[in-house]
């Protein structure tokens, strides 16, 4: 608790940041378990929830990143982190891009919840679970200052 008080900024964000990781990994069981069981009605919810948290979490990332970058000297990011932060924005658009478009497909009331869709899903889930590991692991560690 003490030490929330005496964080800084950065460690702070990546502490909201990485509690953001571990809801979306849960809500992402949470769908596949749902829908292994053929309870589409509480996939339907997790998607939806899981839609929400990750666009938040995402635009969050986005607004951060930007502002660090641009006052990079205030911020104190070195050219190591400058260089972090440049890869992981540059690599992952692309999947940042296709996981919004299937969050938004799949989170409609519509959306057919079939076969098709938890084989893409789990795919997807894949590719963010090594995204995650690389951003925690790697820029997160950074910006903690270590």
């Amino acid at each position: 608790m003490f030490l929330s008080w005496f964080a800084s900024k950065n460690q702070k964000i990546v502490h909201k940041w990485s509690n953001e990781h571990k809801q979306i990994v849960s809500l992402a069981h949470k769908v596949i378990n749902s829908h292994t069981d053929g309870k589409l009605d509480k996939t339907r919810s997790a998607m939806k929830e899981l839609y929400d948290l990750a666009i938040d979490h995402l635009m969050d990332e986005d607004l951060v990143f930007y502002r660090l970058l641009k006052d990079k000297e205030k911020e104190g990011i070195d050219d190591e982190l400058e260089e972090f932060i440049i890869e992981f924005k540059n690599t992952f658009q692309g999947t940042k891009t296709a996981l919004m478009n299937f969050l938004t497909i799949y989170s409609k009331d519509t959306a057919v919840l079939d076969e098709d869709f938890i084989k893409s899903f789990n795919d997807i889930v894949g590719v963010l679970a090594q995204r995650i590991e690389f951003e925690e692991n790697n820029l997160y560690y950074k910006l903690n200052g270590k």
